[in-house]
């Protein structure tokens, strides 16, 4: 009688299917930073509005830059479970304050890694949330005499003192208009400023000119800063964003916005409640 060998089951195809399988798992794409620009605050200028002031153009840079963009309900209020999952939050030209237990839920975000992006179109409704990040706003704009391309608006003007950073690469200036200056003990956060001669109308007499009782020095108007485990960017001017003048170097600021939160972006979809 003739014997034949034993068979031998080998477990190498196994082996290699699975070792495929795990490629292709590291291969898989991770779902895009979920970032929300909020509406719940009077917002007038929104992500999805397609007027001069509105910030559509703005949404699709951030799109374009790898962000799944979502917005909040009108009246929708900052809460653990809103923020749950959010990447980065946007909140651009509110017009009603942010009330305590908001800035408690950002602060919480914050620490856990989120991203914060203010925008002020005026300074009341943000000033307590900036506040609690270590920032003071001023009580008026700033007039800006040497940088202005109309000397009759010198609320509407240039800067061009960038400090060396993500959010300023390629640029040499860009545009305000109608921007509340943002004072922080740490000038390290500071990313850009303005000229010495620029100042601020404390009297409030609507006077074009500097006066008794006003304040003339470099104001800040961008300030980036750390809060926990995340990062924050505050911008003294919103229509910076705004569809009507986000053309030039305003333009590849925002590029330059997108790049840098998209790199900073903290995943939270799975971070327990």
């Amino acid at each position: 009688m003739r014997l034949h060998p034993p068979r031998i089951i080998t477990r190498w195809p196994l082996a290699i299917l699975a070792l495929l399988l795990l490629a292709a798992c590291r291969r898989a794409p991770l779902p895009p930073p979920v970032l929300l620009f909020d509406q719940g605050h009077g917002e007038r200028f929104l992500s999805q509005g397609q007027g001069e002031l509105d910030l559509s153009h703005l949404k699709e840079i951030l799109a374009q830059g790898g962000f799944q963009v979502k917005a909040s309900d009108p009246g929708q209020v900052f809460t653990d479970d809103l923020l749950q999952g959010v990447s980065t939050l946007v909140i651009s030209g509110p017009f009603t304050p942010i009330d305590p237990p908001e800035i408690a839920a950002i602060k919480k975000f914050l620490n856990r890694g989120g991203q914060l992006c203010v925008m002020l179109h005026i300074a009341a409704p943000a000033a307590n949330l900036l506040n609690a990040l270590g920032l003071e706003v001023s009580n008026g704009v700033i007039h800006e005499p040497v940088n202005t391309e109309t000397p009759e608006q010198p609320t509407n003007f240039f800067v061009t003192d960038l400090a060396p950073h993500p959010l300023t690469k390629g640029l040499t200036r860009f545009h305000l208009y109608g921007v509340w200056a943002l004072h922080t003990e740490n000038r390290a956060d500071i990313i850009a400023q303005t000229s010495p001669q620029a100042w601020v109308d404390l009297r409030h007499d609507g006077s074009r000119e500097f006066g008794p009782g006003d304040v003339r020095q470099a104001f800040s108007v961008v300030v980036v800063g750390q809060s926990g485990h995340g990062q924050f960017v505050a911008f003294g001017d919103d229509a910076i964003f705004q569809n009507r003048f986000l053309t030039g170097q305003n333009e590849r600021l925002a590029e330059n916005l997108a790049a840098w939160l998209k790199a900073g972006s903290y995943y939270l979809a799975n971070e327990p409640r």
